[in-house]
């Protein structure tokens, strides 16, 4: 069907999506020197600034060859909701377009994109009590605690969140708690997708094996470069109340600070648990509607060219 003469047409937005080490931020600055692009980050760690070597954010000879958005403009005891992400997210995608420019949301966290993309539910406001006390619950009864909860609460969303997943899990049981439903039931209501684009989404998938390696030599790495004397400063600046520090890679290395692990369990940890983490990713990416894989690394050439000749025939 024609659209009609007066009718704008949409603009172009790109998605670049994938699990964890598949080369991701590579990928997005090339489309961003080819088609003059701005990357909007959908990572929801490295939101968060000073958070720098567990995030693999792109360092600062990568961000000058485009303009970011959604980076390191959180303060860390400060939190980012899905929703607020979305509300942000939006407005930064209108600015770019606006400018005549291409956006590219490059990211891994599968929840804000949905958030951005397809709109979330209209839930209930965040009780800092019931927060507080949930906290304090966990804390207490051990990691799985608001797990076992949830899974009393709304059984079908506790095999969506992870074990581990704290901001996850404290929304899911206080939406359930305030509405008296589960978090699953009102997912399915007034949901407002975003409008006025068309939307390519392109989708990295490398060979598991090859995926897997890449992830040990970067979590080694991150260990290598300082990542335990990043955690220690942040932590004695912040103590609990920034959380990015349950994150992965961090995560593991307060345990070696804790003295619950040695740093080389640690480390191991912290590549089994990123390994893990590009499992779940690629589980909730699938879910994804007509992402065009590609089937490897982003900074790969071959890969490259498939993703400019995608991006130049949506143009």
């Amino acid at each position: 069907m024609e659209r009609p003469l007066n009718e704008p047409a949409d603009s172009l937005l790109v998605v670049i999506l994938g699990p964890t080490a598949s080369g991701k931020t590579s990928l997005s600055l090339s489309l961003a020197q080819k088609f003059s692009g701005e990357i909007v980050n959908c990572d929801s760690v490295a939101m968060y600034r000073e958070f720098e070597i567990g995030t693999a954010k792109p360092n600062p000879a990568e961000r000058a060859l485009a303009p970011h958005h959604l980076l390191d403009f959180v303060h860390p005891p400060g939190s980012m909701t899905a929703g607020e992400y979305a509300r942000q997210g939006r407005q930064a995608v209108r600015e770019i377009a606006a400018r005549s420019r291409l956006p590219i949301i490059v990211g891994g966290t599968g929840l804000y994109l949905r958030a951005l993309l397809d709109g979330l539910f209209p839930g209930p406001q965040r009780s800092e009590e019931l927060r507080g006390r949930l906290r304090e619950g966990a804390a207490k009864n051990g990691s799985t605690y608001l797990h076992r909860m949830l899974s009393r609460l709304d059984p079908a969303g506790a095999k969506k969140i992870h074990a581990n997943d704290t901001p996850k899990l404290i929304r899911a049981i206080e939406v359930s708690l305030a509405t008296l439903k589960p978090m699953t039931e009102m997912w399915k209501q007034g949901r407002e997708p975003l409008m006025g684009f068309h939307i390519l989404r392109i989708g990295l998938n490398p060979e598991r094996s090859a995926l897997y390696e890449r992830i040990n030599r970067r979590a080694q790495s991150m260990f290598d470069q300082g990542l335990v004397e990043e955690t220690r400063g942040l932590y004695r600046k912040y103590g609990d109340r920034a959380t990015p520090l349950q994150s992965l890679g961090y995560r593991q290395a307060m345990h070696f600070l804790q003295g619950e692990s040695d740093l080389a369990s640690a480390i191991q940890s912290a590549q089994q648990a990123h390994r893990n983490y590009a499992k779940r990713q690629m589980t909730w990416f699938r879910r994804e509607p007509g992402v065009n894989w590609l089937e490897g690394f982003g900074d790969d050439p071959a890969i490259r060219k498939a993703a400019l000749d995608l991006v130049e025939h949506s143009l």
